[in-house]
């Protein structure tokens, strides 16, 4: 992981060349209330940047198409698979990963707290898309119905379950949140 400083930051947009002649640029990414300098390729992906340069290990890579959601990260408090997303488009942006869902006191979130209860996960590699999916969803919608819930998650790939305790964790997030009946 490479941060630096705020003040280190270059001025230019000019790109600069590592030793291997790879060019690199130097972007800050506002990622969970922190700002990381780091320099990357320009076709370096967010997620890619958010694990190897972040170290937030937290966003998982499936597909890397775009099609399962295990990379879903929060960007300006949307969704978004940060699979297709460039590191060097994220700068002007708050990113919220898995990681920044937790209470101030590094408590379960709401979305967390509901997938435990429900016990929402099995092997746990979708959780995290899941969990930024749902917490998007539900500032949207804090009252969904079973059809909503569904529909709230139909982006998100699960190989492990039935997708049942998964809508049950989203009602139940919703309850935790003072939204569900």
């Amino acid at each position: 992981m490479t941060e630096r400083p705020m003040t280190e930051r270059p001025t230019t947009d000019t790109p600069t060349s590592d030793t291997a002649g790879t060019q690199r640029r130097d972007v800050t990414l506002r990622v969970n209330g922190a700002a990381h300098a780091i320099s990357v390729e320009p076709r370096r992906l967010l997620s890619d940047a958010l694990r190897h340069d972040c170290g937030l290990t937290g966003t998982h890579v499936g597909c890397e198409h775009g099609v399962c959601g295990a990379c879903t990260v929060l960007v300006d408090g949307a969704p978004v698979r940060s699979c297709l997303m460039l590191a060097v488009a994220s700068e002007d942006v708050e990113i919220t990963t898995v990681e920044g869902l937790t209470g101030a006191d590094d408590s379960l979130g709401p979305v967390q707290q509901a997938f435990a209860d429900c016990h929402g996960l099995q092997c746990g590699f979708c959780t995290p898309g899941f969990l930024t999916t749902i917490t998007a969803g539900l500032r949207d919608n804090p009252t969904p119905t079973r059809d909503e819930a569904r529909e709230m998650v139909a982006g998100n790939l699960c190989r492990c379950t039935g997708y049942q305790n998964i809508v049950a964790a989203v009602l139940r997030a919703a309850e935790i949140q003072g939204g569900g009946s």
